[in-house]
């Protein structure tokens, strides 16, 4: 089959209809829904301006409002796993994420820096009083044992309560000021989505053709990362499998031309886009359509990485820096400053891309979008 070819504006703008960008946010909310479209939404627990998860919500709905998510998880319209990291995803995807919960359970156990995880037997008496008691956080358990120093160390009773957690014995119930709270699972997924049984196959079609669903085109590797709920041979067997019923496409890319695969609608997604309009979007650093940082770079023309870690005399750009979209470009990023003490926000460093011009106008258009981000935030914008 000859490859149908994508220029790269037509891509552009495919990636960003399916990621909830291309039309403008507005119209009624519909937290589930729209979680579902994306296939999760990724939590963080740094609050630059508004928590990351958040702010992507906002991104897509003006009717957003933070907290709007824990609502959903509370109501059980959506559950909280790893995906490449901590996610909220649609509570009816949970049977086709059974496999992915002994997945993350076997990876643990061969994982070198969960040695000190207690036994089954404690884990067992961890379970027996969330039993008894109701959800349960970190802070409500104590261990005997020394606590290093380092970034990333848990203590055993956490390492015991998030394998539980992985392996879907325990659940997120609800977050406090972020602080996760665990349940039995069978206190927090429905029962019939609990007895549904699919096989390891069903499950992997269902996974590879969601993650393809939302990434539009792609190859392999990228169908894997989606989820990252499964590896790279099974992504490699399904699209051989299947291989007679998708289309090969090839992308026009600003590093040259990048090949894929796609399912049958994509004719039809292509024919149906619509220019965007003019107005700016500022994006989380966490956001779906720019997570996959290569994607974002051969698509857009953006160099972009997150600098939280990187020690501040060598930072490119700057502690927390926001991509700013209009239309189907990338066309600069902001530095934020957020004093929630004096109640406002300010603009504290702006980058033009290379090539783009600053005008005025585009001027207005920022500030008037982060006019909009400071509402959202309960701040003001300062000039």
């Amino acid at each position: 089959m000859t490859p149908l070819r994508l220029s790269n504006r037509q891509a552009r703008r495919l990636w960003l209809d399916l990621h909830g960008l291309l039309c403008a946010p507005t119209g009624p909310l519909d937290i589930t829904r729209q979680v579902e479209e994306l296939g999760f939404v990724q939590i963080d627990s740094i609050r630059n301006v508004e928590r990351a998860h958040d702010h992507i919500m906002w991104s897509r709905s003006r009717s957003y409002r933070p907290g709007g998510l824990e609502k959903a998880l509370r109501a059980r319209g959506v559950f909280e796993h790893f995906t490449h990291d901590a996610s909220l995803i649609p509570m009816r995807f949970l049977p086709m994420w059974a496999r992915q919960f002994r997945r993350r359970s076997e990876q643990i156990v061969t994982a070198g820096w969960w040695q000190g995880m207690p036994g089954a037997e404690r884990r067992a008496e961890m379970r027996a009083r969330i039993a008894r008691e109701g959800p349960l956080s970190t802070r409500d358990f104590e261990s005997d044992a020394p606590r290093p120093g380092q970034m990333w160390h848990r203590p055993p009773h956490k390492l015991a309560l998030d394998y539980m957690w992985y392996a879907g014995e325990l659940a997120t119930s609800h977050r406090e000021n972020f602080v996760k709270h665990y349940d039995l699972a069978e206190r927090v997924f429905p029962a019939e989505l609990r007895s549904e049984r699919l096989s390891d196959a069903a499950q992997v079609d269902w996974l590879c053709r969601a993650a393809l669903a939302r990434l539009g085109v792609a190859n392999a590797g990228e169908i894997m990362r989606f989820w990252e709920a499964c590896s790279l041979e099974e992504v490699k067997d399904w699209l051989a499998r299947n291989e007679a019923e998708l289309v090969p496409c090839v992308v026009e890319t600003e590093q040259g031309a990048r090949r894929g695969w796609a399912l049958p609608e994509i004719e039809a997604r292509l024919a149906a886009l619509r220019p965007p309009g003019n107005a700016m979007r500022l994006l989380s650093p966490f956001d779906p359509a720019i997570r996959d940082r290569k994607r974002t770079t051969q698509l857009f023309d953006f160099d972009y990485r997150i600098e939280i870690f990187v020690p501040a005399a060598k930072r490119r750009w700057g502690y927390y820096v926001y991509p700013v979209l209009q239309g189907d470009r990338l066309v600069g990023r902001v530095e934020l400053e957020a004093d929630r003490k004096a109640g406002r926000l300010g603009l504290k460093k702006l980058w033009p891309e290379a090539g783009v011009t600053w005008s005025p106008a585009r001027q207005e258009l920022l500030e008037a979008e982060l006019a909009r981000f400071a509402r959202f935030a309960g701040l003001a914008f300062e000039r």
